[in-house]
């Protein structure tokens, strides 16, 4: 279903917008974005980081800004694109026009391969000193809550505050279930 210039992917009766144009959506798209992963040519300096007073943007206590998002939310035509997302789904999701990586991570509950997880988000944080970038799950709460609240551990808040931290300066839901949060406890 396309709306406007954003790609949407409906998914048992909830829609899912990564912010796609339908050229964008093709693997054959571009050769830049023909892979997975595959790196985008772009200039670190001429890049804006993001506006920390935007919705959904985190500073971490380092300086580093991470915008946490909800898919099913569309995402807003005038904001600046990511250059680097991480999305936390059960399910892989379809292309975007930036570097993306894909975590298995079925809503309520905790990432399939915890290992990956870490080395994911352990990245996802050195790149946001950087890169604008984007931590997302359906909801925009449970799994992207928990993943701020380990991207906040990593960058210093002591592990039984990271999620009070996240819900102070991010949404005052994040985090959704007590396993999430003994995840984040547990994450080092």
């Amino acid at each position: 279903m396309v709306t406007g210039q954003a790609m949407t992917l409906r998914r048992r009766g909830a829609a899912l917008h990564l912010g796609m144009t339908p050229a964008l959506y093709s693997r054959r798209a571009a050769p830049e974005h023909a892979g997975r992963g595959a790196a985008t040519p772009m200039s670190k300096q001429s890049e804006p980081r993001w506006d920390e007073h935007a919705p959904g943007v985190l500073r971490l206590p380092s300086g580093r800004l991470v915008r946490g998002r909800g898919l099913r939310r569309p995402l807003d035509p005038v904001a600046p694109a990511p250059t680097y997302g991480v999305y936390l789904l059960g399910r892989q999701p379809p292309e975007v026009p930036w570097e993306s990586r894909w975590l298995r991570w079925p809503d309520f509950r905790l990432p399939s391969d915890r290992a990956d997880a870490s080395a994911l988000l352990t990245e996802a944080w050195e790149r946001a000193a950087t890169d604008r970038v984007e931590v997302a799950c359906g909801g925009g709460r449970g799994r992207t809550g928990t993943a701020l609240a380990c991207l906040a551990v990593l960058d210093g808040v002591p592990p039984a505050e990271a999620v009070t931290y996240v819900r102070a300066h991010y949404d005052r839901h994040a985090v959704e279930t007590p396993w999430q949060k003994r995840y984040v406890r547990r994450f080092a």
